[in-house]
């Protein structure tokens, strides 16, 4: 390689590393960094916030907590990426059969998912880093709810738990209707290819174009509860509901824990007097067989023979079907029974959002706030040991005041992860170094010229096989060179140049990775506290600290990259 094409590759190599240097530790330094004085202009920099007209701080105080949900966003922005893409006309066509009360406009609605489009703008509008306090309104959120409903959000209740559920299941009802309007669209185009018979496209891609990369509604989870008999040992067919949000029971008292809060829900509990319906078949068998044995007609003798051997088919197989055409004693007859009811978690959402129910009601109807200590930590475990699953606190509503009046905010985790950030800056670089690795020698530059050190021009090292294939061995055509090049052999020049290179730099790599650990260990720790429009920074430690006011958490399963990082 001659003189000047190995300068033009040295400027290559130095405008990819600072281009690099810029668009990687740009985003990271510069708009999630550390927040110690300022970047550019020495502006604190701060998120925006939600205006409060009309008493909204409990409709301001989800938003925020939801702002900070990372899967959540990835979940609305796939779900309307996929409208745009699969085009209006699947959304607004109505199913061939309307169930009674169906009104068209509402299936539409749900299918298009206005909802879904209105909280993604909002979080999008909210997860903005403005460089000077910013204020919005939620109120184009509320009227796309107002319009889902047919009617009007009322401010008197001001419960944020009810507000977020309402939200909640509105947003599954749509991802619901979303999946039918996309099945019936893809039977159509099937359909469609069948009939004119193109073997270009088969049923089979159809099928998973359809399933593709669908992760389902995040909050989505499902509880199973099953009952057995402590007498027989019977147990029941699981029974099985879905769940948006879980709402936990807090024990009246000085102090609880999150954990107590689950064993309530999720304890097994102990019931009395209750009809198990495998006892309750055993003592219509017994009742039968002693008709049988004092009955002497045989018409008689062989209808009991019948029942008996239904009844005895049916304990064997299953005794929650009663046999048709069989009598059987009356109900308040049958033997009453001690029994266990088991509840567990069948499928874990990836963001479980919890509901602490504080309140206490008396015999006369009036409610109070139970003002109880809840214990509640950054990281919580749920399952069993085999089912293990691990979540990480990333937002908290809290409420002050007493049942009936009070005020709403929301804690908010100030941390970005993918796609909105790069969760490891250095290995990004690093991975991009790999082309090219620019670095100036000092040692190899620096010569002594009678005791008088004096700086040459800086050698730099490109270890890029890219941009210099030949750099490890020498090069025939500049050794014959007419204008006499010099030929000196370079591998041994060249590998001692990027070994000085090399160990200059190390202090420098080490540097950053220090900076880049230690940043993103203060960044696990920094959180917003928000309260409609003022807002101002905290810490993990004052966000478990509000035990009495907590009201809704929100838990979002982990990420092995996030998991890495603590």
């Amino acid at each position: 390689m001659s003189s000047s094409q190995r300068t033009v590759a040295y400027a290559a190599g130095a405008s990819l590393a600072a281009i690099t240097l810029f668009y990687v530790f740009g985003p990271t330094f510069f708009i999630d960094g550390d927040n110690n004085g300022g970047y550019f202009d020495g502006r604190k920099r701060t998120i925006v916030g939600l205006s409060n007209p009309a008493n909204d701080c409990f409709i301001n105080s989800v938003l925020q907590a939801l702002a900070g949900l990372g899967d959540l966003r990835i979940y609305l922005i796939k779900e309307m990426h996929r409208r745009e893409l699969d085009g209006a006309d699947i959304y607004e066509a109505l199913p061939p059969v309307l169930k009674k009360g169906d009104r068209p406009s509402r299936i539409v609605d749900l299918q298009k998912g206005i909802v879904t489009k209105a909280l993604k703008d909002m979080l999008d509008a909210l997860n903005e880093r403005p460089i000077y306090k910013k204020t919005i309104t939620a109120r184009p959120m509320i009227e796309s709810l107002e319009k889902a409903f047919q009617t009007r959000i009322s401010r008197n209740q001001q419960d944020a738990q009810e507000f977020l559920q309402i939200v909640l299941e509105r947003l599954s009802d749509e991802y619901q209707a979303g999946e039918k309007a996309r099945s019936r669209g893809t039977e159509t185009a099937e359909k469609e290819v069948e009939d004119k018979e193109e073997g270009s496209v088969s049923h089979e891609s159809f099928s998973q174009a359809t399933v593709a990369g669908i992760n389902g509604f995040p909050f989505e989870g499902r509880l199973e509860s099953q009952i057995q008999c402590m007498y027989c040992g019977f147990k029941t067919k699981p029974s099985v509901s879905t769940f948006v949000s879980l709402t936990l029971n807090v024990p009246q008292g000085n102090s609880t824990t999150l954990d107590r809060c689950f064993d309530i829900l999720l304890k097994t509990e102990e019931i009395e007097d209750y009809r198990c319906d495998r006892c309750r078949l055993k003592h219509a068998l017994e009742w039968k067989t002693s008709k049988l044995s004092r009955t002497t007609q045989d018409d008689t003798r062989k209808s009991l023979q019948q029942d008996i051997k239904k009844l005895e088919r049916a304990i064997e197989e299953d005794p929650e079907r009663v046999p048709e055409d069989v009598e059987l004693p009356e109900a308040s007859q049958a033997p009453k029974r001690n029994i266990k009811k088991h509840m567990r978690i069948t499928t874990f959402p990836k963001v479980i959002a919890i509901h602490l129910s504080r309140s206490v009601y008396d015999a006369r109807s009036y409610s109070t706030k139970n003002m109880a200590k809840v214990t509640y930590t950054e990281r919580l475990r749920l399952g069993g040991i085999l089912n293990e699953q691990w979540y990480r606190l990333l937002g908290v509503v809290c409420h002050k005041g007493n049942h009936n009046s009070g005020h709403y905010e929301s804690f908010r985790r100030n941390h970005m992860y993918p796609p909105f950030a790069t969760p490891d800056a250095w290995s990004a670089y690093a991975a991009t170094s790999k082309m090219t690795s620019i670095a100036p020698s000092p040692t190899a530059s620096a010569r002594t010229h009678g005791g008088i050190s004096s700086t040459s021009q800086s050698t730099p090292s490109i270890s890029s096989t890219a941009l210099s294939p030949d750099i490890s061995r020498p090069n025939t055509a500049d050794t014959n060179d007419e204008k006499g090049s010099s030929a000196v052999a370079r591998p041994a020049q060249a590998s001692s140049m990027q070994r000085t290179v090399t160990q200059g730099s190390r202090p420098q790599i080490q540097a950053h990775e220090s900076a880049i650990k230690s940043r993103r260990r203060k960044k696990q720790d920094r959180w917003w506290r928000i309260s409609d429009d003022k807002i101002k920074e905290a810490k993990t430690s004052d966000v478990l600290a509000m035990q009495r006011e907590v009201y809704l958490l929100f838990y979002e399963l982990e990420r092995p990259e996030i998991i890495s990082e603590d």
